[in-house]
């Protein structure tokens, strides 16, 4: 799975340093995956929350940090689409975002 946009995240962690390894983590295990259905995320993110719009909530770093991305099975994509800290995705709509 491609990941658009990596720069996303190493923007976020610039800022939270002590994110870079978790979202490196998810990074690398996110790449290595052929997602068909929720069940293939589940495998190793079992506490991942599924949206409608295939949206997706990862809980990063001990869920201090949240990412949201859009997974597109048909192109193998999964669209950064948020990533915050625990506070910060308390603001919004995860769904519509």
């Amino acid at each position: 799975m491609r990941v658009i946009s990596r720069k996303r995240l190493k923007d976020f962690w610039k800022i939270h340093a002590q994110a870079k390894t978790p979202l490196c983590a998810w990074y690398a295990d996110i790449t290595t995956l052929d997602i068909q259905s929720p069940a293939d995320i589940r495998t190793f993110y079992s506490s991942a929350s599924f949206l409608k719009d295939n949206r997706v909530v990862f809980n990063i770093g001990g869920n201090k940090y949240r990412l949201i991305v859009k997974i597109n099975k048909s192109y193998s994509v999964a669209f950064v689409r948020f990533v915050g800290t625990h506070a910060e995705y308390d603001k919004i709509d995860a769904a519509e975002i």
